[in-house]
């Protein structure tokens, strides 16, 4: 199967069938399908967070999702972490742009990661790779990925479970709105209680 095959296979209908087929081992396929994409970017994570909403229902549906997700870009992180001055990787960590998205990335923390991980669309193994690459806290990226992939996998569930409702019952989409904000507030002041705690164990250790 050529990559055009594939990229006409991948629709929700397929996805659907998919997960329908292995029924029978209960949760796993909803977990798995998100977890590969962690390793290749290229399959649609959007229509596998909609197929598992479908499949599954909306609450269980993302709840898998966001497991799947979660397990997969710790996964790539921790690689890269450990592995990170082998000598691909080290190739790809002197390249220009990276370095700038590393230094960026350790400057600002959570925040960025929060940002760029909301959007179902941002190259989410970049962004992991980068991470793994950077001098940034295990515990920041872990917030960033629990909370980013949440409101990211929550919002596209939420759409693909009832996209009608968007436009019906525009309350319910603001809702999705709050939530982010205060996912992203409670996020933002529990990393800079880290931060201080991680600033007063440096002075201690001086």
């Amino acid at each position: 199967m050529d990559f055009e095959v594939l990229k006409d296979w991948l629709t929700l209908d397929h996805i659907m069938e998919l997960i329908e087929k292995y029924r029978s081992f209960g949760p796993l396929p909803g977990i798995l399908l998100p977890f590969l994409e962690a390793f290749l970017p290229f399959l649609p994570l959007f229509l596998f967070v909609m197929a598992n909403a479908n499949a599954f229902g909306l609450w269980l549906g993302f709840l898998l999702s966001w497991i799947g997700a979660i397990l997969g870009a710790l996964l790539v992180f921790f690689i890269v972490r450990k592995f990170g001055q082998k000598r691909m990787l080290r190739v790809l960590k002197k390249h220009q742009k990276v370095q700038k998205l590393m230094a960026w990335v350790e400057k600002h923390g959570f925040g960025p990661l929060f940002i760029l991980l909301c959007f179902p669309f941002t190259p989410s193994a970049v962004v992991n790779i980068v991470a793994g690459l950077s001098k940034i806290s295990i515990a920041q990226y872990m917030l960033a990925v629990l909370t980013g992939k949440m409101v990211m996998i929550f919002t596209i569930s939420f759409v693909g479970y009832d996209i009608k409702s968007l436009i019906t019952q525009p309350t319910r989409s603001a809702i999705v709105g709050i939530i982010i904000f205060i996912l992203w507030y409670v996020g933002k002041r529990i990393e800079i209680k880290m931060n201080i705690k991680m600033e007063r164990e440096r002075k201690f250790q001086k």
